[in-house]
């Protein structure tokens, strides 16, 4: 179950569980950390959501996050759309526009890698096919624990796709205090496959 199974119900508190979980993968050493984003992207690959789905929405990694550029490289591969995330933060709300090519980014607030809106399309939720919507904690049923903006959230309450998670067992925790706003993943992918 993870690191925090012991804890159970003890670690309540979103910010503290967010701290907790960020120094456990910052302990990943980089050769491990690669090596357990292939084994879940292999999974990943050999999913039915993936392999059923024209256009895929995801954002562009940051360690320690599952790499996803080499899940971008195989879905461009294998003929699919990915679609990743531009924030609007005045708005407090995000907008997926199609990529075909890495040089179709820019580096925004934080870090963020996010698509030029002047060489890029805007895609809208429905022809979303699957979406898999990052997270810093997860448990076995589903419940996420975002990186505290709130646009995932957001976007959730109108997309009605199918959506997974991509996880290290680093994130996987006992419990995650929810709130009634926030969304259950349908599925969640690890290092030992699916959850």
């Amino acid at each position: 179950m993870g690191f925090f199974a012991k804890w159970g119900e003890m670690v309540l508190d979103k910010k503290h569980l967010r701290k907790e979980i960020q120094s456990r993968l910052s302990k990943i050493p980089k050769p491990l950390y690669e090596k357990k984003s292939s084994q879940i992207a292999n999974h990943l690959f050999h999913d039915d959501g993936w392999k059923n789905a024209h256009t895929i929405g995801m954002t562009i990694s940051r360690a320690p996050e599952v790499d996803t550029y080499n899940i971008i490289k195989k879905g461009w591969e294998e003929g699919k759309q990915i679609v990743v995330p531009k924030c609007y933060p005045k708005e407090r709300k995000m907008v997926f526009r199609l990529i075909d090519s890495f040089n179709q980014l820019e580096t925004v607030y934080y870090g963020l890698q996010e698509p030029k809106e002047e060489e890029t399309r805007a895609m809208d939720m429905d022809k979303i096919d699957l979406l898999i919507v990052p997270g810093l904690g997860f448990t076995s049923d589903g419940s996420r624990l975002g990186f505290g903006g709130g646009y995932y959230d957001r976007y959730l309450h109108d997309y009605h796709g199918p959506t997974l998670s991509l996880a290290f067992e680093e994130q996987i925790v006992a419990a995650i205090p929810m709130e009634k706003h926030d969304i259950k993943i349908k599925k969640i992918i690890s290092e030992r496959g699916k959850i």
